[in-house]
């Protein structure tokens, strides 16, 4: 095989398996931002030199910067051969992409085509995926089947996601795919969120090989996540969707609650400036009081004011403005968060869901 072959994005997307390496042939930061799924980093230009390569063609026009660029990709192309594919044997299977289809992905995947593995690449590129992800997301929400699992905070909906995706059940988490509990206390020490683009993609892969036929338990979400926003037909999806209500005792949420977000016990100067977003909402005086349980280490206490005082009352008047199926809605009793108590709330979800 002495030249790569092209393929369009759909069957990219349907063949996306069965290629032993999708390669990102973009720079770091255009891999960082988004890129297929499963594929590895191996930029042809680094980002410092993509920026000087844009500088030349600016400055002195089309044919300087090419000639630049291709000096600086043909000797990228050997590192990333000598560090990347050179244990690779005669049938490995690349698929190489750029930002659209040109001559960056063109460039590694003639010289990998050359050496004699079977070769593809994307036609048009990252764009042209971008493009089919929006597309997918805008039309695939509307064929299936969600159960919302709602429940005030601290009701360890999201344990019951992993119980379910243990159980074999499909299960879409965007909380943990926005790397984000969904609230102003709700970021995760040391887990920055991922792009709008990269969350999308996260969602896409998810939804594209779920069965219609089964349901897709998904937890009562707003339309952001931390600075993310959930996909527009996949937020109107889930609010007309069949709901299950996880009920638990003040306390048993608030015990939950304490030990989810121990890493703000490590950093109450963080907590206290948090608390400040709040102000406008409950006064100053309140969040007053919040700060001083923090400062007393009274933190049961200030997790049962905050459940009692912000985040149910917020729940609440969500829920009831944004889900028209709420008062059918079946409840499921949690009655703690050992295993055994969220054991037994998969297996009454599960039910739910079955009941269609």
């Amino acid at each position: 095989m002495k030249d790569p072959i092209a393929l369009p994005v759909s069957e990219v997307v349907a063949r996306l398996r069965e290629f032993n390496t999708v390669v990102d042939a973009r720079s770091p930061a255009e891999y960082a931002e988004d890129h297929l799924p499963g594929a590895i980093s191996a930029p042809v230009l680094d980002d410092g030199e993509r920026a000087l390569v844009g500088t030349c063609n600016a400055e002195r026009g089309a044919f300087e910067a090419k000639r630049l660029g291709a000096a600086i990709v043909s000797r990228n192309i050997g590192g990333l051969i000598e560090r990347l594919f050179a244990e690779n044997d005669r049938h490995w299977r690349p698929l190489v992409y750029c930002w659209r289809g040109g001559n960056r992905s063109g460039s590694l995947a003639t010289v990998l085509a050359r050496i004699g593995w079977r070769t593809h690449v994307i036609d048009g590129g990252y764009k042209a995926f971008r493009r089919h992800v929006i597309e997918d997301l805008a039309a695939r929400p509307a064929a299936l089947r969600f159960v919302v699992v709602g429940g005030r905070t601290g009701s360890a909906k999201s344990r019951l996601l992993e119980r379910l995706a243990a159980r074999g059940e499909q299960v879409l988490d965007l909380e943990a795919l926005a790397r984000h509990r969904g609230s102003v206390l709700g970021g995760l020490p040391g887990a920055p969120q991922p792009s709008q683009k990269h969350f999308e993609t996260q969602i896409w892969e998810r939804l594209r090989d779920a069965d219609p036929l089964r349901p897709v338990f998904v937890e009562s979400e707003s339309r952001k996540v931390g600075r993310v926003q959930v996909p527009e037909a996949l937020i109107l999806a889930i609010r007309a969707s069949r709901v299950a209500v996880v009920e638990a005792d003040v306390t048993v949420r608030s015990r939950f609650l304490l030990a989810e977000y121990e890493h703000f016990r490590q950093d109450v100067p963080g907590l206290l400036e948090l608390l400040e977003h709040l102000v406008p909402l409950h006064g100053a005086e309140r969040i007053r009081e919040w700060k001083a349980l923090v400062e007393q280490d009274r933190w049961l206490e200030l997790v049962e004011r905050l459940l009692l005082e912000h985040y149910d009352p917020s729940y609440d008047r969500s829920m009831k403005r944004n889900f028209g199926r709420l008062a059918e809605a079946p409840l499921v009793r949690l009655d703690g968060t050992d295993d055994a108590a969220l054991e037994r709330g998969a297996e009454a979800l599960a039910s739910v869901g079955a009941a269609g």
